[in-house]
C-alpha cells in the first residue's frame, strides 16, 4: 500500500467510528491563529496531551466571541485524519467557553475593546434637549415597548412630533437594521432626539443591542441617543455608548420629555412672581413720583431756583478764596526758592571782592600754572570785566 492509501484507510476507519464522529472535547486553547481565509486553527491541551483542531469559516461565522490563548473551552466536532500529512485533528463545528456562556464572553470582550477605544467616555456624551421638537423611535413597530413610549410621550409632551423608524430588534440582521436606522436618522436629520430599544427578554433576545455595529452607530450619531433595552437589571453595550441610559422603554419616554403639567405649573408660578415683581416696582415708582410732586421744586419753583442761586454764589466765593490762597502760597514758595538760588549765585561771591579769571576759550584759571607767559585772559569782577595779560615771568 502507498502512504496515501494507508491514510485513506485510516480516515475511512475513523469516519465510521461513532465516538469519533461526535465528540465533545474540553481543553485549553493554545497556538490560536485565524487566517485571512476565515479558517481558525488552534490546539486543545490539558496536562497530559494535546489535540490539533481546525474550525472552517462557515462554522466560525457562528462564533459570538473571539477565541484566545489560555481560554478554557468545550469543542464539538469529529476527529479524522487529513490524508495529505497523515495527522489526525478535530474538525470543530461548535466552540463554547467553559463555565460561562459564549454570549457572556462575547459581551465582556466587546465591552473591553470599546472601553479601550474610548466609546464609553463621559466627555463624548451629548446633552439631551430639554424640549425636543421631534423624537425618532428606533424599535419594533409591533412590540409593547413602542406602544408604551407613544402613550407616555403623548401624555407628557404632546407638542413633540414622534417618528417611528421600524426595525427588527432580535434575530439575524436585527443589529444591522438598528444601526442603519440610526445612521439614516442622522443623515436626514429627521429628529433632535433618538430613542432606541425594546422590551425585556433573555440575553439572546437582547443581543442585537450588544453588537459592535449598533455601538458604533450610536457613538457616531450627532443626534443624542437614549438607550432603552429590557428591564432595570438588563445591561447592554448600547447602554454604555448611549448619551443616556433608561431602565426601561417607559422610563426612556419619561426622561426624553418634560411633564406638561409640571411645565404649566412652573409657568403659572413664574407668571405670579412676575406680576408680583411688576406690582412692587410700580408701587416704588409711584411713591417716588408722589415725593417728587410734593417737593419744593414742584410746589415753589421760584424759591427752589433762588436757593440754588444762593448755593452757586456761595460755592463761587469758596472757589475764588481757595484760588487766592493757593496763589499766595505758591508766591511765597517761589520767593523762598529765589532767595536760596541768589545765595548760591557766583555773582554774590564777586560782590564780596572776589574775581574770576578765564582764558580766551572760556576755561577758568584756577592756578598760575594754567596760564602761559604773555597769554591774555579776562578778569570778571562784580561790576564788569578787565582784559589782562600775564607777565613774561609767569607771575
Amino acid at each position: 500500500m502507498t502512504p496515501a492509501q494507508v491514510g485513506q484507510y485510516i480516515k475511512s476507519f475513523m469516519d465510521r467510528d461513532r465516538v469519533l464522529s461526535g465528540l465533545l472535547v474540553r481543553g485549553e486553547i493554545s497556538n490560536y491563529k485565524m487566517y485571512p481565509s476565515g479558517h481558525h486553527y488552534f490546539t486543545l491541551k490539558d496536562g497530559e496531551g494535546a489535540l490539533r483542531c481546525v474550525m472552517f469559516r462557515g462554522d466560525a461565522a457562528s462564533l459570538r466571541f473571539r477565541p484566545q490563548n489560555g481560554m478554557q473551552v468545550i469543542a464539538a466536532g469529529r476527529v479524522t485524519v487529513f490524508p495529505r500529512d497523515g495527522q489526525y485533528q478535530l474538525y470543530c463545528v461548535r466552540l463554547t467557553p467553559e463555565g460561562a456562556g459564549d454570549l457572556h464572553v462575547a459581551f465582556e470582550q466587546l465591552k473591553e475593546k470599546l472601553l479601550r477605544e474610548g466609546l464609553f467616555d463621559q466627555s463624548h456624551k451629548k446633552p439631551i434637549p430639554r424640549f425636543p421638537r421631534t423624537i425618532a423611535l428606533v424599535t419594533s413597530p409591533a412590540g409593547a415597548a413602542v406602544r408604551d413610549m407613544l402613550r407616555i410621550l403623548g401624555a407628557r409632551w404632546p407638542m413633540a412630533q414622534i417618528k417611528v423608524l421600524p426595525v427588527r430588534v432580535q434575530g439575524e440582521g436585527a443589529a444591522e437594521e438598528i444601526a442603519a436606522a440610526i445612521r439614516w436618522a442622522n443623515w436626514k436629520r429627521v429628529a433632535d432626539l433618538i430613542i432606541t430599544g425594546r422590551g425585556g427578554g433573555s440575553m439572546e433576545d437582547l443581543w442585537a443591542f450588544n453588537e459592535e455595529t449598533v455601538a458604533r452607530a450610536i457613538y457616531d450619531s450627532d443626534i443624542p441617543v437614549i438607550s432603552a433595552v429590557g428591564h432595570e437589571p438588563d445591561v447592554t453595550i448600547a447602554d454604555f455608548v448611549a448619551d443616556l441610559r433608561a431602565a426601561t422603554p417607559s422610563n426612556a419616554a419619561e426622561l426624553a420629555v418634560p411633564d406638561q403639567n409640571e411645565v404649566w405649573s412652573a409657568l403659572l408660578h413664574d407668571r405670579e412672581r412676575l406680576r408680583g415683581g411688576m406690582g412692587y416696582r410700580l408701587s416704588q415708582c409711584r411713591q417716588r413720583l408722589d415725593r417728587a410732586a410734593k417737593s419744593r421744586a414742584m410746589t415753589e419753583p421760584s424759591a427752589y431756583f433762588q436757593n440754588k442761586r444762593l448755593l452757586l454764589d456761595y460755592q463761587s466765593r469758596r472757589l475764588v478764596h481757595g484760588l487766592d490762597r493757593t496763589v499766595s502760597a505758591q508766591k511765597e514758595r517761589l520767593a523762598r526758592l529765589a532767595a536760596v538760588l541768589d545765595a548760591m549765585s557766583p555773582l554774590k561771591v564777586l560782590g564780596r571782592g572776589y574775581a574770576i579769571a578765564r582764558k580766551e576759550n572760556g576755561t577758568i584759571l584756577s592756578s598760575v600754572k594754567d596760564a602761559a607767559p604773555g597769554e591774555p585772559f579776562t578778569l570778571r569782577l562784580s561790576d564788569g570785566t578787565l582784559n589782562c595779560r600775564t607777565e613774561e615771568s609767569g607771575t
